[in-house]
């Protein structure tokens, strides 16, 4: 059988941690920034662990399981 091909949109999106954790930015960053507090925008550059729920189809997307 042929090896799976890695999802490139997945492989853009999202990274993986020398310890195995999937990394993904976060959202509400790109528009609408003058209601939002200069504390709040700051914190959306940070990245964020995916949620446990969602680990298994994006590994898999990403061409290790």
């Amino acid at each position: 059988m042929p090896k799976m091909k890695t999802h490139k949109g997945t492989a853009k999106r999202f990274r993986r941690t020398g310890t195995g954790k999937i990394m993904r930015a976060k959202a509400f960053k790109s528009h609408i920034l003058t209601k939002k507090s200069p504390k709040r925008i700051r914190g959306f550059r940070k990245e964020a662990v995916l949620a446990p729920a969602d680990v298994q189809v994006v590994s898999q997307r990403m061409g290790s399981n």
